[in-house]
């Protein structure tokens, strides 16, 4: 299903804007990367977006996270306060 999703994205997807990112992996992990990439039929850089969509979602759905988030929401606008006065 991956691989399918990679092509409809391309095929009918609006360009998105995109950042350009570093990583640096263990070589281990990289050609873990590598491999599961070629398996999934993508461009290592496709495996890893989805990776990354994945892991956020994740992070969204999970209770505790959200609450950090919301204590750290508060803080940066108590900041961002103090330094508009």
């Amino acid at each position: 299903m991956p691989l399918l999703r990679y092509i409809c994205d391309k095929l009918f997807a609006a360009p998105m804007a995109s950042k350009a990112t570093s990583l640096r992996l263990p070589e281990p992990l990289a050609a873990e990367l590598a491999a599961v990439a070629r398996a999934d039929g993508m461009p290592i850089s496709e495996a890893v977006r989805q990776a990354i969509e994945k892991h956020i979602a994740e992070r969204r759905a999970d209770e505790e996270f959200q609450k950090r988030l919301k204590l750290l929401l508060e803080e940066e606008q108590k900041l961002l306060k103090r330094l508009a006065k």
